[in-house]
C-alpha cells in the first residue's frame, strides 16, 4: 500500500512548520536522501530528505502552507508496482483555518470541515513505536473502535491495510487511569482583546502585518521570560581607550590575514573568559535544577528582518580573538539568511546583545531560557572622568547592564561575573594570557 510522507520534526522544539516549497512533483521518482522539500521552521529553512525511495504518487499539502503540525501527512510515496490508483482515500490536508463564518452559515462552515478531516493520526506500539496503516485502514479502524495495536498487518513490511481491519471486531477498552487533575488556567493575557483593540482604530487607516512563526515564537518565549523569570539588574561603565588601542594595534597586524576585530569580539571574549573565572555564573536553569557548564558557549543576538537569532559560539573561551571573529561573521552572515541549522542557535548559558551601533547609551534585555543572564551593551561615547591620578579628564565610556535570573545567580556573584567581564575588557591584553 502506498506510504504517508510526513511533516518532519526539524529540530527538539518543533511543533509545526511551513512546507516553503516542493523541490519534487507527482510522478517524480525519488531514492533515499533526495531532498523533497523546503520547509520553514520559526528560525530557519531546511531541507527535507527522503528516506525511502519510491515515486510521490500525490501531494497533499501545497507549498506556501502554513501552520502544518509535525506528523502530518504531506504527500504519499508510490512503491514498486504501485500507481496513483492505489492511493484510493488517501487523506486530504484539512484547509488552513479561514475566519470566523457568518452567524447564518456556521453550520456549513461545519459541514465542510468535518467533510475534509483528514485520517486518523498514526498510532503508536506500547513501546513507543508507530504502527504502519494505510489511511484507509485508520479510518475504517476507527469508526469500528479498534485498536490497531492488536491488529497484525498483511500489507507490505506488516503495513495495516483495509482487508485486516475489515473481519476485525472490536474489544473492550482496557480501563483508563483515573485522570490528574487539571492545573488551573493560567490567567488570560492583560490587555484588550484583538478584536478590541481593532475596534479601537476601525476609523483609522491601517495595515494588518500578519505574525509569521518567528515572530509568535518570538512574543511567546519573551512573554513567558518576563513573567516568569525573577530578574534583576546590574549596571557598570567600562573605559574602552585601552580596547580601542590595542585593538588598533592587533587590527594593522591582521590586515594580510583578512580579519578585522570589531569591539563586540572583544566583548565575546571577556564574558567568555568571565564565566571561567567565575564557574557558577555558567549556568541555566532547568526546571528543578541548575545544569552548571564546563566549556563557555556564548549567544550573540543578530538582528534580522522580522526578528533575531542567537547564534551559540560554542568553547569561546578557548577561541582566538580571530577564529571568534571569524566564526561570528559566519553564523551572523547565514543567521540574517535563515540558514542555520537548529544545532547552531539552540544552548548557551549566557547571551550578549549589542545595541551600540545604533547610538543605544543603554537599555535593560530580557534573559533568553534557559541562559541565567544576558549583557546589554550600548555604544562607547567620548565622557569626562576622574583618572587614576585624580584629575579630571576624557575617556571613552561604554555602558552595560546585565540582566540576571535570580533562581540562578544571587546578587553579589552576579556582581563578581560583571566585574570580572569589566577587567577583561579594560584590560584586553590579559584575554591573551
Amino acid at each position: 500500500m502506498p506510504t504517508e510522507i510526513l511533516m518532519p520534526a526539524l529540530s527538539p522544539t518543533m511543533e509545526e512548520g511551513t512546507l516553503a516549497k516542493w523541490l519534487v512533483k507527482e510522478g517524480d521518482t525519488v531514492s533515499s536522501g533526495d531532498l523533497l522539500a523546503e520547509i520553514e521552521t520559526d528560525k530557519a529553512t531546511m531541507e527535507f530528505e527522503a528516506v525511502d525511495e519510491g515515486t510521490i504518487g500525490k501531494i497533499l499539502i501545497p507549498e506556501g502552507s502554513e501552520g502544518v503540525k509535525v506528523n502530518t501527512a504531506i504527500a504519499v510515496l508510490l512503491e514498486d508496482g504501485e500507481s496513483a490508483d492505489d492511493i484510493g482515500t488517501a487523506p486530504v490536508a484539512a484547509p488552513a483555518a479561514a475566519p470566523a463564518a457568518a452567524a447564518g452559515n456556521e453550520a456549513a462552515a461545519q459541514a465542510a470541515s468535518e467533510a475534509s478531516a483528514p485520517a486518523p493520526a498514526a498510532p503508536a506500539k506500547a513501546d513507543g513505536g508507530r504502527i504502519f496503516a494505510s489511511p484507509l485502514a485508520r479510518r475504517i479502524a476507527a469508526q469500528k473502535g479498534l485498536d490497531l495495536a492488536q491488529i497484525s498487518g498483511s500489507g507490505p513490511h506488516g503495513r495495516i491495510v483495509k482487508a485486516d481491519v475489515e473481519g476485525a471486531t472490536a474489544t473492550a477498552p482496557a480501563l483508563a487511569p483515573a485522570p490528574v487533575a487539571a492545573a488551573p488556567a493560567a490567567a488570560a493575557p492583560a490587555g484588550p482583546s484583538a478584536d478590541a483593540v481593532a475596534k479601537m482604530y476601525e476609523t483609522r487607516d491601517y495595515e494588518e502585518v500578519k505574525l509569521d512563526g518567528m515572530r509568535k515564537t518570538i512574543a511567546a518565549r519573551l512573554s513567558e521570560a518576563k513573567q516568569t523569570i525573577p530578574h534583576f539588574y546590574l549596571r557598570r561603565d567600562i573605559k574602552l581607550d585601552a580596547l580601542l588601542k590595542f585593538r588598533s594595534q592587533l587590527n594593522k597586524q591582521l590586515e594580510g590575514r583578512g580579519v578585522k576585530l570589531s569591539v563586540n569580539d572583544f566583548i565575546i571574549k571577556a564574558v567568555a573568559n568571565a564565566l571561567q573565572q567565575v564557574p557558577a555564573c555558567n549556568a541555566v536553569w532547568a526546571g528543578d535544577r541548575v545544569l552548571q557548564l564546563k566549556p563557555s558557549d556564548v549567544a550573540v543576538a543578530v538582528a534580522i528582518e522580522g526578528g533575531l537569532f542567537t547564534p551559540v559560539l560554542q568553547d569561546a573561551d578557548t577561541k582566538s580573538l580571530s577564529a571568534l571573529s571569524t566564526e561570528m561573521k559566519d553564523l551572523a552572515g547565514r543567521a540574517r539568511e535563515r540558514k542555520l541549522a537548529p544545532h547552531e542557535y539552540q544552548g548557551g548559558t549566557f547571551a550578549i546583545s549589542n545595541l551600540g551601533m545604533f547610538g543605544i547609551d543603554n537599555f535593560d534585555a530580557i534573559v533568553n531560557p534557559p541562559h541565567a543572564g544576558i549583557l546589554a551593551v550600548g555604544t562607547g561615547v567620548k565622557k569626562p572622568v576622574v583618572g587614576d591620578d585624580g584629575e579630571l579628564t576624557v575617556a571613552t565610556v561604554m555602558s552595560v547592564t546585565m540582566s540576571v535570573d535570580h533562581r540562578v545567580i544571587d546578587g553579589a556573584l552576579g556582581a563578581e561575573l560583571l566585574q570580572a567581564i569589566v577587567e577583561n575588557l579594560e584590560n584586553p591584553m590579559v584575554m591573551l594570557a
